[in-house]
């Protein structure tokens, strides 16, 4: 979930609604939504995108694709709150760390996309 920085549907929301459905569509990714949020106000949230990829496998190319990479910066000026959502179908434990250390080597590859996921998400994803 997402929380726009404006709070409105400027014409930077929605290059990067539109920069959001061009990664969500990557061939790794096996189904993604993007659109507004209708939680509760009180959280904020304005916005929502979902991806579901198949595996590590999957997930890897999904954070390196050069589509992805070159999103990130219009979606992270675009807002200033995120919150990450993971889970798995799988009961291999294994999933989660294997995701978290994706994670991590993608943040030491980009150290300055590292410390702006934190700053939008508020802690260590």
């Amino acid at each position: 979930m997402a929380r726009s920085r404006t709070m409105s549907c400027s014409s930077g929301m929605l290059a990067s609604s539109a920069c959001m459905r061009r990664i969500a569509s990557l061939d790794s990714v096996a189904f993604g939504v993007v659109g507004p949020d209708f939680g509760g106000a009180d959280d904020g949230f304005t916005h929502s995108y979902l991806v579901a990829v198949p595996d590590l496998e999957a997930l890897e190319q999904y954070i390196h694709d050069p589509v992805h990479l070159a999103g990130d910066d219009q979606i992270l000026d675009t807002f200033e709150k995120l919150s990450a959502i993971r889970f798995t179908d799988e009961d291999d434990s294994e999933v989660g760390q294997g995701a978290y250390e994706l994670h991590l080597s993608k943040a030491q590859l980009y150290p300055d996309w590292g410390r702006r996921i934190n700053e939008v998400f508020g802690a260590d994803v």
